[in-house]
C-alpha cells in the first residue's frame, strides 16, 4: 500500500505532463505518481513514464471512468487527485494531503475559486458555469457544510471516502458526483485554498463549456432526485396541487352561481393534475423510504471497509 498517490488522468496533455509528474514528486518526495493515459493520440504516456510517473492506460473514454479505474486498482493512505494540463501548482499538494493523513478529512477540495481562478481563467463562462454549480449544490445540499469550489479537479481523499464511492458518471460530471456524495453521506469535508493558472499556450481544455455544463446539472437534478425524493417530488405536488386549485376555482364558482360547468376540460385538466400531486407524494414518501434504508445500508458497509482497511495495515 502507497503511503500518498498521486493520481493524474491524461488526455493529449504531451505539452504539460512531464513538468506536472517533476512538481508533485519534488513537493510530495514520499509519493508514487500514477498517470492514467485515456486513449491519447499524442506522446503523454512516453513522457510521462521517462519522468518517472507510472503509467496506466484506459481504454473507456471519459474522466470518469479514469477515476473509476484509478480507485478500485490503487491501494494508499491518501489519495491525490490533479489534472494533467499543470493548471494547479503543487505547492498546496503538501497541507492537504496531511489533513487526510492525519484522520481530519475524508475529502478535502482545493478551492480554486478564493483565490485566482477569476484573474486566470480565460473562459468567461466557466466561471459563470462554476458559480452557478456551486450555488446549486450548497442550495440542496449544504446545510452541513457550505462548499467553496464544487467543480475543482484538485482534491486528497481518504480510503474510506474512495473505497465507498460508487462512481455512476463517464466524464466531467464526477467532480459534482463526488461532492454530493460527501455531502449526502456526511463525510468530513476540508478545503483549502489553492493557486489555479490558466493552461500554457497551445495547451486546450477538453472540457466543452456548454455541452459539459448540461450534462453536469443534469448529474445534479438526478442526484437531488435520489438523494432527496421526498422533497423533489413534494415540490412537484405543490406545483401541481396549486396549479390545480387556480383551474377549478373559477369553474367552481361557476357551478355555486349557475349550476351549470361550461369548461369541462379545465375541469378534467383540474382533477387530474390534482390526482397527479397526490401521486407524487405518495412516490416521495416510498422512495424516501428507500433512500433512508440505503444510508443505513451505507454506514454497516463503512464499518465494513474500515475494518477491513485496518487489517491491510
Amino acid at each position: 500500500m502507497d503511503k500518498i498517490a498521486v493520481l493524474i488522468p491524461c488526455y493529449n496533455e504531451g505539452q504539460t505532463i512531464e513538468k506536472v509528474v517533476h512538481d508533485y514528486q519534488r513537493v510530495l518526495p514520499q509519493a508514487v505518481i500514477y498517470v492514467y493515459d485515456n486513449n491519447s493520440a499524442d506522446n503523454t504516456a512516453a513522457i510521462a513514464r521517462a519522468a518517472g510517473a507510472i503509467v496506466r492506460e484506459e481504454s473507456r473514454q471519459g474522466k470518469g471512468n479514469v477515476v473509476r479505474a484509478m480507485f478500485r486498482e490503487i491501494e494508499a493512505d491518501c489519495y491525490l487527485i490533479v489534472d494533467g494540463d499543470d493548471t494547479y501548482p503543487a505547492e498546496s499538494a503538501g497541507e492537504m494531503c496531511k489533513l487526510v493523513l492525519r484522520n481530519k478529512a475524508d475529502m478535502v477540495i482545493g478551492d480554486r475559486l478564493s483565490l485566482t481562478y477569476f484573474k486566470e481563467n480565460k473562459r468567461p463562462f466557466h466561471g459563470v458555469g462554476n458559480m452557478l454549480v456551486r450555488k446549486c449544490i450548497n442550495m440542496f445540499w449544504g446545510k452541513r457544510c457550505h462548499i467553496e469550489d464544487g467543480m475543482t479537479g484538485f482534491r486528497a481523499f481518504s480510503p474510506l471516502f474512495v473505497k465507498s464511492f460508487p462512481i455512476l458518471s463517464h466524464g466531467f460530471e464526477i467532480e459534482t458526483e463526488m461532492t454530493v456524495h460527501a455531502l449526502d453521506k456526511n463525510l468530513r469535508i476540508c478545503s483549502v485554498p489553492v493557486s489555479y493558472r490558466d493552461r500554457p499556450e497551445g495547451s486546450y481544455s477538453k472540457l466543452n463549456t456548454f455541452s459539459d455544463g448540461c450534462k453536469v446539472m443534469g448529474t445534479i437534478f438526478n442526484l437531488y432526485r435520489d438523494y432527496k425524493p421526498l422533497k423533489f417530488f413534494g415540490y412537484a405536488a405543490c406545483l401541481m396541487f396549486f396549479i390545480s386549485i387556480i383551474l377549478f376555482i373559477p369553474v367552481f364558482i361557476e357551478y355555486i352561481e349557475t349550476g351549470l360547468v361550461p369548461r369541462m376540460p379545465t375541469l378534467v385538466v383540474s382533477v387530474v393534475l390534482m390526482l397527479a400531486a397526490f401521486l407524487s407524494v405518495v412516490c416521495g414518501l416510498i422512495l424516501d423510504t428507500n433512500a433512508k434504508n440505503n444510508r443505513k445500508n451505507f454506514e454497516v458497509q463503512m464499518n465494513i471497509i474500515r475494518m477491513l482497511l485496518r487489517q491491510q495495515r
